[in-house]
């Protein structure tokens, strides 16, 4: 059975494991990646996504935390390596 979470961003229900997720540690010390306890927003592994997060500032209110530009840039490089690795499985077919 698949656990279904919100995008922040579109507002879509998607499974929980094809969603990042953000994390607001305990106390407002700041956000993590993937893993850890608290407030958390669940974003699609998508550029649209993203980018709207990053513009509307989405990941802030629904965290209620001050999110740095370093976790937008890191989101952005993961969302880089998974489309040059379905490229690379493209031309390998």
């Amino acid at each position: 059975m698949a656990t279904l979470r919100r995008c922040i961003s579109c507002r879509s229900l998607v499974d929980r494991q094809n969603l990042w997720r953000v994390v607001r540690l305990a106390g407002g010390a700041g956000v993590q990646l993937d893993q850890g306890m608290g407030r958390s927003a669940y974003l699609c592994q998508t550029q649209p996504c993203l980018e709207d997060a990053r513009k509307r500032r989405k990941l802030q209110r629904a965290l209620r935390v001050n999110v740095e530009e370093a976790v937008y840039n890191t989101l952005a490089a993961r969302l880089g390596q998974r489309d040059s690795a379905f490229s690379a499985t493209l031309q390998a077919i």
